[in-house]
Formats: structure tokens, sequence, C-alpha cells
């Protein structure tokens, strides 16, 4: 299943031809990331992320409390990768 993702914005880089893209942190696994549809977020802010591309900004509690309900439901390590030390 492909689920939303939050994670923070670790940096920002140029964009190439319009494309906006960073390096975004889901917990210590860290992913490049366009960043396109959300042209206000830059670092320290939290993105959720779906195939690649953040698609909406989130505020910091709200990620917090999404990263537990996926550890919850056991969704976390399917999409991101197994647990890592410093995990929201």
């Amino acid at each position: 299943m492909c689920l939303g993702i939050p994670g923070e914005i670790l940096s920002v880089e140029d964009e190439f031809m319009g494309l906006r893209s960073g390096k975004v942190s889901f917990g210590g696994a860290v992913r490049q990331v366009n960043l396109s549809y959300t042209p206000e977020a830059g670092p320290g802010d939290y993105v959720i992320v779906h195939v690649g591309f953040a698609i909406s900004q989130v505020d910091e509690d709200e990620a917090h409390k999404m990263f537990d309900y996926l550890r919850e439901l056991g969704d976390l390590e399917e999409e991101i990768g197994p647990e890592e030390e410093g995990l929201p």
C-alpha cells in the first residue's frame, strides 16, 4: 500500500528546469524528494510525501502523530524501511 508519509525537509536544492527538490528525513531515512508542489516549504518544515513528491505541508505536531499512527499500524517500516535511532 502506498501512503503519504510525513518527513522533515533537511535541505532545498536549486531549481532545475522549474523543478524544486530537496533532502527529506523520514525519522533518519533520508530521501531525495520533489518539492515542486510545496513551494513555500523550506528546511525544518514538515511535508507529506507520496511516491517521491511532497504533496502538502503539515505542522510538526501533526507529523509526529502520523508517525505514531503508522507505527501502530505497522506500515511505517514497510514504507520507509526499519526504524532507526532518532525516529520522531
